[in-house]
């Protein structure tokens, strides 16, 4: 079998951060206030990986791809530390907590949140605004405006921190 590779050179929006450790390989496309941080490992060698506008990918998270099936991370995103996506799509104004897993195929539709240490299985698709838990995970109920509103500002918060380092002289690594 021959490898297909797609090495492309990762794109970077002027206006996003990848701290120091981060491993970007690939296809892998950064846009506007996006942010990986440390640690973190996106590897785009078979298909696309698209982190989306203010979304924030947190320290020591791995995200991969598969034959046929990218990776997309939406708009307004958080995705807790020690995460792994693989080949899965996290849809706009939702958060992945700390040490999920969701695998491939699997949507996470908007304004949800995805409850730490769970796991989705393979296509596993769940209704916008769910509180989704367990491993395999389940939707345990629907989330309140409140709950939603306090995804929307992890996503904010996150963008303050990487400009607050830049203001402090902690640069964003570019190669």
């Amino acid at each position: 079998m021959e490898a297909s590779l797609k090495l492309q050179k990762p794109t970077l929006h002027e206006k996003s951060f990848v701290a120091e450790g981060v491993c970007l390989i690939g296809a892998v496309t950064l846009k506007e206030g996006a942010s990986v941080w440390y640690n973190s490992v996106l590897r785009a060698d078979l298909e696309p990986i698209v982190i989306g506008e203010n979304s924030n990918i947190q320290d020591g998270s791995v995200i991969h791809v598969d034959r046929g099936q990218p990776t997309i991370v939406g708009r307004n995103v958080t995705v807790g530390h020690g995460v792994v996506l693989h080949a899965c799509t996290i849809e706009d104004d939702s958060l992945v907590g700390t040490g999920a897993i969701v695998l491939d195929g699997a949507v996470i539709r908007r304004r949800s949140l995805l409850g730490a240490g769970s796991v989705v299985p393979p296509r596993k698709s769940f209704p916008e605004g769910s509180l989704i838990l367990g491993s395999p995970a389940k939707v345990a109920r629907m989330l309140s405006a409140e709950e939603i509103e306090k995804i929307a500002e992890a996503a904010r918060q996150y963008r303050m921190f990487w400009e607050a380092y830049l203001e402090k002289g902690i640069t964003a690594f570019r190669k």
